[in-house]
């Protein structure tokens, strides 16, 4: 078993004639907390859904776990340990906070009869009992039964973190967390992930709120115009003068900023 749960080797993506990921490679070790950060349009997102099987990647591969998932279809690439979140929450608005983590579940249902277990059909079971402990154990155990989009933002956004983990994943994608949160609900997801991580989940995410990533994370990846230009701690990224120039700016922005206003 190797110290890194995902390899990514030469991966190139092009839409038509416009190349959005460029000779990428980069590893992720097991149980660690990596960001991939970048401005806007650097190809995070598009590295996300080639890691899912969203798009077909047109050269490179992609390994988990010791496994080359690079051919393999995106609706069977969750059992060999991958979850993830989207940018935009996508939970069910109609269904209460528990089936919306129930149908997480189905990626374990791998049976006819099983499948039955998470969609409801049957009031008390295992799977339900698993999916309302989940909650329990994220801190939002108090909104079971109520309806999705009746929670607060930052609810959701736990919740949709929660229907992720319960099929079990070995790693964890999250595209932009944080977005939308204030202090209060970033600090709730903050202690979510870190007892996510304190599982052996290993993590991966999307993120623009650096300050929520240099608290979260121990590595991060940085895209710009789909190739990697920088890979390091959170303290190195912020000296690192390709860094600076392309996503986080300079103390001489800063002050050029705050004079225009």
């Amino acid at each position: 078993m190797t110290n890194h749960l995902l390899e990514i080797a030469g991966m190139h993506k092009s839409f038509g004639g416009l190349k959005v990921i460029d000779d990428v490679s980069f590893k992720v070790r097991r149980s660690s907390r990596t960001a991939l950060i970048g401005p806007n349009g650097a190809g995070k997102t598009t590295v996300f859904n080639l890691l899912t099987g969203v798009y077909p990647i047109d050269a490179g591969t992609i390994t988990v776990d010791g496994q080359d998932i690079t051919d393999v279809p995106p609706q069977d690439r969750v059992t060999v340990g991958m979850s993830r979140s989207f940018q935009n929450i996508r939970l069910m608005p109609h269904l209460s906070t528990v089936e919306n983590v129930m149908l997480g579940q189905h990626a374990r249902a791998r049976k006819l009869g099983s499948l039955l277990f998470p969609l409801g059909m049957l009031p008390h079971n295992k799977w339900r009992q698993a999916a309302e402990e989940a909650l329990e154990n994220a801190g939002v155990g108090t909104y079971p039964g109520e309806i999705v989009s009746n929670l607060p933002y930052g609810v959701q956004k736990r919740i949709e973190v929660v229907r992720a983990m319960v099929s079990d994943p070995k790693l964890l994608l999250l595209d932009e967390p944080a977005a939308g949160l204030n202090k209060t609900e970033t600090n709730q997801l903050q202690e979510l992930l870190e007892r996510v991580s304190d599982q052996g989940v290993t993590i991966l995410v999307v993120e623009h709120d650096m300050q929520f990533v240099r608290d979260l994370c121990d590595h991060i990846v940085v895209l710009n115009f789909g190739r990697k230009i920088f890979e390091g701690t959170p303290e190195e990224v912020h000296q690192d003068p390709a860094v600076l120039e392309a996503y986080l700016g300079t103390d001489d922005d800063t002050a050029e900023a705050a004079n225009a206003s």
